[in-house]
């Protein structure tokens, strides 16, 4: 049942890329709607917001319906908000697209990843969330640069046309390739489940344990990655041209550690964090201590990567088992998790921008939230238990 998760990966590739592609588009943006850039930067702020409250909310309103109808709709959904924003003049249009974008994004990772999970055998719900998660990491690889190289040739309105076209062939995939009674079990406990029961699973510890490692892990990851363009240039001193490659290198990386870590974070979750943990946050220290010599730095971004993703997809799998009680909102748990995380982890980077670390104050800021995390797993590794089952028991 693998391929129907490679047609959920497709959209999650196109959604991700019309994420992480704004930041090259927002110059452009601006001198078109003819607002500041600070102003065009609230678009990226927007989608994240939409991002954290979409996921439950979206997972709500949705629980009860077909998952293949409700994958389709919220990529069409997400597919006319685009067409929308390639076609306004208004700034303030385009902005309210970006929300609706984001809650139909939301919506569909939080409906796709408690699909997955019933797509795939109990104990190999690690594996199921790697193939999902191949399509973020292959939209910091080609989709972002591409999006911002189309948006530098063409202007970002051609961007906002191929992200539509982009979910033509994803929702024919999800058509024809998701079985009508995916999910059939998830619906059917829902029925009988009342929403409140599955937001009660919140006060687990092991559940709520689990979101707040992944948040931490993923704010780390996003803190540095939001600011390696000046790490690059100023830092090590390379030309502007070596940012994409340097970018590029992060997602290959990104790439490598999320279908490693598929491979053994059902069976061996405890040890793939264990092991994945101390070596990232090692990883996070070299670089702000060698970031200066370009062969370091380009060979950490792509360790760090795969680390970063490795240990972030472990433990958003844990999310999903911690959450077999919240079979239509564990989804939406886990998404929230990787947002959060996605949104504070850049807040708390640009805090230490100016002070005595300078351009690598992000990177100490990873190191910091990644030994939060650690100390705070201790009492998770001794009770994390391999295949189908939850973290705690």
């Amino acid at each position: 049942m693998f391929l129907p998760l490679y047609m959920l990966a497709v959209a999650v590739f196109a959604m991700g890329t019309s994420e992480f592609m704004l930041a090259g588009l927002v110059p452009d943006i601006a001198d078109s709607l003819d607002v500041s850039i600070g102003a065009a930067g609230l678009l990226t702020s927007a989608f994240a917001v939409g991002m954290i409250a979409g996921a439950p909310l979206m997972a709500a309103l949705a629980r009860r319906w077909p998952a293949r109808t409700t994958l389709l709709l919220f990529v069409l959904a997400f597919a006319l908000t685009h067409v929308v924003g390639a076609l306004t003049t208004s700034f303030a249009v385009l902005l309210v697209t970006r929300v609706i974008a984001a809650l139909a994004n939301a919506g569909f990772l939080a409906v796709a990843l408690s699909t997955a999970a019933t797509l795939v055998a109990a104990d190999q719900k690690g594996r199921a969330l790697a193939v999902l998660l191949s399509g973020t990491t292959m939209a910091t690889i080609a989709g972002a640069p591409g999006g911002a190289l189309l948006g530098t040739l063409l202007g970002y309105r051609a961007t906002f046309w191929a992200i539509a076209l982009l979910c033509v062939p994803a929702a024919f995939g999800i058509a024809k390739g998701i079985p009508a009674d995916a999910g059939a079990t998830t619906a059917g406990a829902s029925a009988s489940l009342p929403l409140r029961n599955e937001i009660a699973q919140l006060a687990r510890p092991g559940l709520i344990g689990v979101v707040l490692l992944s948040a931490l892990v993923n704010a780390a990851t996003f803190a540095t990655f939001t600011f390696l363009a000046p790490i690059v240039t100023d830092t090590a001193g390379l030309e502007e041209l070596w940012v994409p490659v340097v970018l590029t290198l992060f997602g290959v990386g990104s790439f490598v550690g999320v279908t490693v870590a598929g491979r053994f974070s059902d069976r061996r979750p405890a040890i793939t964090i264990a092991v994945c943990g101390p070596l990232l946050l090692l990883g996070w220290v070299a670089l702000a201590t060698l970031a200066a010599h370009p062969a370091a730095l380009l060979f950490l971004v792509f360790t760090q990567g795969a680390l970063s993703f490795a240990l972030g997809s472990t433990l958003i799998a844990r999310v999903l088992y911690e959450a077999e009680g919240a079979p239509t909102m564990g989804g939406s748990y886990a998404t929230a998790a990787l947002n959060i995380g996605a949104a504070g982890g850049p807040v708390v980077a640009a805090a230490t921008l100016g002070a005595v670390a300078g351009d690598l104050g992000p990177v100490w800021a990873s190191s910091l939230l990644v030994a939060v995390a650690l100390v705070a797993a201790l009492p998770l590794l001794r009770v994390i238990a391999p295949s189908a089952g939850p973290v705690t028991r």
